[in-house]
């Protein structure tokens, strides 16, 4: 299991490039990220390499920040392998409320799974053979 960092952006022009900068300027690197908007405001969902350090930063930048405990699944990078994690995980009853992909290599994948039941998603997953990061 990874942590997951979400932060409220105001949805208006040049907001990202400041965020980013933030980030950039303390060597903070984001390995996958997603957002979700509104019309006033965005969610950016992220996972990055120092965890603690960009949560301690971003407090201090006034940012309103959360962590959350998502799932990182090794998956290869080819047609099919989504729908095999998304089958184990509904034939379990466990429900994805998002996700997200970074491409680390070539033949490989990494997805950010966020679930209704991540000690059950583990236990599955990993019994099926299906590889886990601890972070990335």
């Amino acid at each position: 299991m990874i942590k997951q960092i979400s932060v409220f952006l105001p949805n208006t022009p040049g907001v990202l490039a400041k965020f980013t900068k933030t980030l950039m300027e303390k060597n903070i690197n984001m390995r996958a990220m997603t957002v979700a908007e509104t019309a006033d405001y965005g969610i950016l969902r992220m996972v990055v390499d120092q965890t603690n350090k960009a949560v301690d930063i971003l407090k201090k930048e006034n940012y309103l920040v959360s962590l959350t405990d998502v799932l990182a699944v090794d998956i290869p990078d080819r047609p099919g392998a989504l729908h095999e994690i998304a089958e184990i995980l509904g034939e379990n009853d466990i429900n994805i409320e998002y996700i997200y992909s970074s491409t680390v290599l070539k033949e490989e994948a990494i997805i950010v799974l966020r679930v209704d039941n991540n000690d059950k998603a583990i236990e599955i997953l990993e019994s099926k053979g299906i590889k886990l990061v601890d972070e990335m």
